[in-house]
């Protein structure tokens, strides 16, 4: 798809990944309908790009809201490409986590990017060429302790994207997966920043993942996972999950105390 021709609803615009894809859509000439619960953090880009960005604020968790977006959407002129990029993460052991908390994670991370594919369905239909673009996670196909809940939403985004490719098959519609890896947002807490640093693990910059989205999307791919060994260690988890097991175990004891401490230092209500 030629990124100047592209009307772009992107969730999550306004921070991390979600960030650095609204900046370089507009640089590469499209016109984005930026989705988020607050716009801060969107300012400089909606003065540099005023006939190119508009921003709408909306909890995709809220059905009223979605409606919101379709409506939007029409009123622009209709879509040709949806960005579902919002996303929340906690790092914490299973038994850390109230039911509030894995709700929540489910509902924004999973429930949202459903239910509004299927709104903005009959717009992007119509356009000569569309694209729905889902922003996963490898850890959408490596199960990883202290990171159920979050994989559990990952994994269900990564199904859901195959599952739609194959029913919009005899469509015009394109469905691409991004599984990013490790990247440096806010998303990640102290304690998820000090893993990754025990475990000398790479950290992307966000404008580093949006600048392999847009090639993705520029390329028509049908799936983009990020980063090395990571890439190597999906196949692996895919081949010989029992390997994977292994070497996971062996950093168990590192991610329950880095997850305990990050409770006992959580303030008291």
């Amino acid at each position: 798809m030629r990124l100047s021709e592209a009307r772009v609803v992107l969730t999550g615009a306004s921070g991390g990944i979600g960030l650095a894809i609204t900046g370089a859509l507009c640089a590469s000439g499209a016109h984005v309908l930026a989705i988020s619960r607050h716009k801060e953090s969107l300012d400089p880009l909606l003065a540099r790009y005023p006939d190119q960005l508009c921003w709408i604020a909306a909890d995709l968790t809220c059905i009223t809201d979605r409606r919101k977006v379709l409506a939007a959407a029409e009123a622009t002129g209709g879509v040709n490409m949806l960005i579902n990029a919002a996303g929340i993460n906690h790092f914490a052991m299973l038994e850390q986590l109230d039911d509030a908390e894995v709700a929540s994670m489910l509902a924004l991370n999973i429930s949202a990017p459903i239910c509004l594919t299927r709104t903005l369905l009959p717009l992007l239909k119509k356009a000569e060429a569309a694209m729905v673009v889902n922003v996963g996670s490898i850890y959408g196909s490596i199960g990883y302790p202290g990171y159920a809940s979050y994989c559990a939403s990952k994994f269900a985004l990564r199904g859901f994207s195959e599952a739609l490719r194959r029913e919009l098959a005899d469509t015009r519609v394109g469905v691409l997966y991004v599984a990013p890896r490790a990247t440096r947002t806010s998303m990640n807490s102290p304690a998820a920043q000090a893993l990754n640093d025990a475990l000398k693990a790479s950290v992307d910059d966000p404008q580093n993942v949006a600048s392999a989205v847009i090639h993705a999307i520029a390329g028509d791919r049908r799936d983009l996972y990020l980063g090395w060994p990571e890439r190597f260690f999906v196949r692996l988890n895919s081949l010989l999950p029992n390997l994977v097991d292994r070497g996971l175990r062996k950093h168990l004891p590192l991610i329950r105390r880095l997850s305990h401490q990050q409770e006992s230092e959580k303030p008291k209500p």
